[in-house]
C-alpha cells in the first residue's frame, strides 16, 4: 500500500476533525497538529481550510466524474457524485452544515458550474447561446444551482435516497417540465 502524500494526510486530519468540530471552530494547528507537519507544510498547499475543503471536494467529488461528462454519461456523473458523498456521509453531512461565503454550498456549486461550463463550450462551442444573451455559462450556472440545491436537501435528509435514485430523480427534475411534474404528485 502507498504511503499518502502530505496533501492527502492533511486532508485526512481535517476530515477526521470535522466529524467532531464545526468548520468554522477548526484551526490550521488543530490541523497540523493531526497530520503531523508544521504550520509552514499546510501554507505550502493551501492558503486556508477552506481552500482545503475545496481541494477534498474536487478530489472527491468533482474530478472523478470529469471523464464521464466528457463522454456524454450524465446521469452516470450524478450517479458518481451522490456515491462519493455517501462513501464520506458522515464528512458531508458535517461539511454541508457549513454556511457563509466558503460554504460547502457554494464552493460545491462553483465547481459544479465550472464542469458544466466546459462540458457545454465543449460540445456547442466557446460563443454558443440558447437566447440573446443566455450563454453557456449561465445555463451551467442554472444547472449548478439546482445540482447543488438537491444535494443539499439530500444531506438535510440524511442522505437517506441511494445514489443511483437521486441520479433519476435529479435526472427526471431536469428533464420534465412543471406541469408533467405536478401530474406525476397527484
Amino acid at each position: 500500500m502507498k504511503k499518502p502524500t502530505t496533501v492527502q494526510s492533511i486532508a485526512s486530519s481535517f476530515k477526521e476533525l470535522v466529524l467532531t468540530t464545526p468548520i468554522d471552530k477548526i484551526t490550521i494547528k488543530d490541523i497540523t497538529d493531526k497530520a503531523g507537519v508544521i504550520r509552514p507544510t499546510f501554507y505550502n498547499h493551501f492558503q486556508d481550510k477552506y481552500e482545503l475543503l475545496e481541494w477534498i471536494i474536487k478530489e472527491e467529488i468533482i474530478n472523478p466524474v470529469i471523464p464521464l461528462l466528457q463522454g456524454g454519461f450524465i446521469k452516470e456523473g450524478l450517479i458518481l457524485i451522490f456515491t462519493n458523498m455517501q462513501k464520506e456521509k458522515a464528512f458531508y453531512l458535517h461539511a454541508s452544515k457549513l454556511e457563509g461565503q466558503n460554504s460547502f454550498k457554494s464552493i460545491a456549486q462553483s465547481l459544479i458550474e465550472d464542469i458544466l461550463s466546459h462540458y457545454i463550450k465543449m460540445r456547442v462551442g466557446e460563443h454558443a447561446f440558447f437566447h440573446n444573451w443566455m450563454s453557456a455559462d449561465i445555463i451551467a450556472e442554472y444547472y449548478a444551482k439546482s445540482i447543488c440545491f438537491l444535494i443539499m436537501k439530500w444531506t438535510e435528509y440524511s442522505m437517506n435516497v441511494p445514489p443511483k435514485e437521486m441520479a433519476i430523480l435529479c435526472e427526471k427534475v431536469f428533464e420534465s417540465n412543471l406541469e408533467e411534474i405536478i401530474s406525476e404528485m397527484k
